[in-house]
């Protein structure tokens, strides 16, 4: 009786233990809502609708196939003008009668600053938007279309249960000054990007190594890795995943229940940087975001 007793007990707090702190879950159930209104937003990755690599002179605009720059048929007419790619500017012209705006105001000629600027000019015609991009040394354009069927028809998101033991408490290890990492990006695109440091986590009694990004001026660190479950279980090309400022002590939280998709796992019109080869972890991750069910493989 008092063996029964005990094991009862025991498996009481073995099912207690793997329970989640509710306070947890309800974090990680507003984060996922806030990842779907982003994604799914008029401005989000399930707009893309394009993206070209503009050539040294004109460019032509339009819905014409034969258009440089392919805007998506049944929103344009079909020559709209033409972008003028000289000396590392961007110029847009644009043809009589057709309603391109920019912050609302029709546009006949405009300079288009690209979006390693701070000041992005960003154009529209009806529901299609579309702005300048710089990779490496290259100038494109990019479209979107808030009425794509991607965005209008998605299919929503699938993830990992939540569990806590993914969320970890690891070691920032400062470079002084950064180290500059080559990253390539899924369009073969390499660029050294500047690492602020690595993460250092231990899991199932083993040590790893994650090689940072910087994740913005507020200081958090950006991590893109692959694992075990990559292409498989989750998008083959590996997930992305932000923390927090590490703290005075160097200490960091990696919670991979908040790891997600690239946006090339939605989209064959991004250009996600990939995971350098240190970040391809020994390792499965069964947490955060899943492959999504409409995954295309990105070919631009």
């Amino acid at each position: 009786m008092v063996k029964r007793i005990y094991i009862l007990f025991f498996m009481a707090l073995v099912l207690a233990a793997a329970i989640a702190d509710p306070a947890y879950e309800k974090e990680i159930e507003q984060w996922r809502q806030q990842r779907i209104k982003n994604l799914t937003s008029e401005d989000g990755w399930l707009t893309l609708v394009g993206l070209y690599w503009l050539k040294e002179g004109a460019n032509k605009l339009g819905s014409d196939p034969s258009s440089d720059v392919l805007l998506p048929v049944g929103r344009a007419p079909k020559s709209a003008g033409k972008i003028f790619l000289e000396g590392g500017k961007v110029r847009l012209e644009v043809l009589p009668e057709v309603p391109i705006q920019h912050n609302g105001k029709p546009v006949k000629s405009l300079e288009l600053k690209p979006d390693d600027t701070e000041d992005v000019t960003t154009v529209t015609l009806g529901s299609v938007s579309f702005f300048a991009i710089k990779r490496a040394n290259r100038l494109g354009i990019r479209i979107k279309d808030r009425e794509n069927p991607d965005r209008t028809n998605f299919q929503g998101l699938s993830y990992f249960p939540v569990d806590a033991k993914w969320r970890l408490a690891a070691k920032f290890e400062r470079y002084n000054p950064a180290k500059q990492v080559p990253i390539l990006n899924i369009i073969g695109f390499l660029e050294d990007t500047p690492s602020p440091g690595a993460v250092l986590f231990q899991h199932g009694g083993k040590s790893y190594r994650l090689e940072a990004l910087e994740g913005g001026k507020d200081g958090k660190l950006f991590l893109i890795f692959s694992d075990q479950t990559s292409g498989k279980d989750t998008y083959g090309a590996g997930r992305y995943l932000y923390t927090d400022p590490p703290g005075a002590d160097n200490t960091v939280i990696v919670d991979f229940n908040k790891a997600y998709n690239p946006p090339c796992a939605f989209t064959a019109f991004a250009t996600c940087p990939l995971p350098p080869k240190q970040n391809r972890l020994a390792l499965r991750i069964e947490a955060g975001e899943k492959k999504y069910a409409a995954s295309t493989k990105a070919s631009h």
